[in-house]
């Protein structure tokens, strides 16, 4: 008779067990894509394969623009010239026994710190405004040589220059010498602020260097502009840099290698990437059949031509035992915000159920002995 006994209570209890969703840590794959076909459905499920990932790259960027924007190196002339704001220091030359700028036991006169005005004229005794913004200081030198020799014969003039606001550039922040540095030349480059300013913070995790010049901002990551030599950009007077941390950054969830936030640790990161810097999948626990991207997109965005996503929410499944859609992983860019989540294997249940009921066999087969 206690074998009828132990047999229901079994069975009572798998009924439990089955009724019951045992816990666990990460979603199964059919309770995300369970509702996909139903046209009320808040999200879409794309499957991501080597025929529709090119059109996929295509869709609107989410998260940022799509790539940091970045100039081109334009080289300058090799002398600096002269803007408004900048300080001119003139020393002219004159032999003349009874000159007009000199005393009588002088032969030069020095003129200290001419401001540049804002319309590019500076004044000078005897020719009143010379136009120089523009000008390097050797043309300005002899454009004001040509016109003093209406009142000196033979005048020399020596002319130097400190950079004003206009000819300089600022290293803002994120640097281990922040500060204003005068442009020394028309092709000084970047690199070359960034050494004067004592490097990049070493501080600064996954460091982004920033250009805002004219109200525009340019952005580039410290490493790509350290390893590409045509990003080495010439910088103009006025130009503010600063360094600071690449803020972007995509969530691992589910039955990933680990659970995390993590950085975007270059410009871009394919989905294949992504495993990697979260340790892949779990053995355990994970479907590798069910790695799922989880994306929003604006109102804006959407499309029903196939050119961009046809809900706000579209939930990208790679199949990871599949070669067309590994290959495709690879051309597939996480963006900022994704959510990457490995959907937890089902048979991981069924051992759970199947563990329970060994479990009270044990216990019955126990009680049965005593």
């Amino acid at each position: 008779m206690q074998y009828p006994i132990r047999f229901f209570a079994s069975l009572m209890i798998i009924a439990t067990v089955a009724a019951c969703t045992l816990p666990r840590g990460a979603a199964v794959e059919g309770e995300i894509n369970r509702n996909q076909d139903n046209e009320d459905a808040a999200f879409s499920v794309v499957p991501i394969t080597l025929q529709n990932v090119s059109q996929l790259a295509s869709w609107p960027a989410t998260g940022w623009e799509g790539h940091y924007h970045w100039f081109s190196r334009d080289p300058g002339p090799k002398s600096n010239v002269i803007r408004p704001g900048d300080s001119i220091k003139l020393v002219i030359w004159d032999n003349q026994e009874n000159s007009l700028l000199t005393g009588l036991s002088q032969q030069a006169v020095s003129l200290e710190e001419i401001m540049v005005a804002a319309d590019g004229m500076i004044f000078v005794p005897y020719i009143d405004h010379v136009q120089v913004s523009g000008s390097t200081p050797d043309a300005a030198r002899r454009q004001i040589e040509e016109q003093l020799r209406v009142v000196i014969p033979d005048p020399q003039v020596q002319l130097s220059v400190t950079s004003g606001p206009d000819n300089s550039v600022d290293a803002v922040g994120g640097f281990n010498a922040s500060g204003n540095y005068p442009l020394p030349n028309r092709n000084y480059s970047i690199l070359s602020l960034i050494s004067a300013a004592g490097g990049v913070s070493s501080d600064l995790e996954n460091p982004l260097i920033r250009v805002i010049r004219g109200g525009n901002s340019y952005e580039i990551r410290a490493d790509d502009l350290y390893e590409r030599p045509s990003a080495n950009v010439i910088l103009r007077g006025g130009d503010k840099i600063i360094a600071q941390e690449d803020e972007r950054y995509f969530v691992a969830l589910g039955a990933t290698g680990s659970e995390t936030i993590v950085p975007f640790t270059q410009e871009r990161i394919n989905a294949i990437e992504a495993l990697a810097l979260v340790d892949g999948i779990n053995d355990n626990r994970a479907n590798p059949k069910g790695v799922l991207i989880l994306r929003d997109y604006a109102s804006k965005d959407l499309r029903s031509d196939g050119t961009g996503p046809a809900k706000t929410q579209v939930v990208f499944a790679i199949d990871l035992t599949s070669a067309d859609a590994l290959f495709a992983a690879r051309k597939f860019n996480i963006n900022p915000g994704d959510l990457v989540m490995a959907t937890e294997s089902p048979i991981n249940s069924v051992r759970t159920v199947f563990g329970l009921i060994g479990s009270v066999v044990g216990i019955g087969n126990a009680l049965n002995d005593n």
